[in-house]
């Protein structure tokens, strides 16, 4: 399993389940639209803190950006 690709679905399902743009996670946690791009396309390997700091820009737990998911 290739926990980049999964922590970047997961970031761009959950952005998008909450009705946000990039931008907007961006504004909320600091990084940058295209760090966030290149995260949910699975080219950037997030640390510990830079999970949490995610979660709590989508006002999620920090769990669910590692749940296992369906694709393959």
């Amino acid at each position: 399993m290739d926990m980049r690709k999964l922590v970047g679905r997961n970031v761009a399902r959950l952005r998008r389940e909450k009705g946000l743009t990039q931008e907007e996670v961006a504004e909320r946690s600091g990084f940058s639209q295209q760090y966030l791009s290149s995260l949910e396309r699975g080219r950037r390997n997030p640390t510990v803190i830079t999970l949490f700091e995610l979660a709590q820009a989508l006002e999620v737990p920090h769990i669910d950006l590692l749940m296992p998911d369906d694709e393959v």
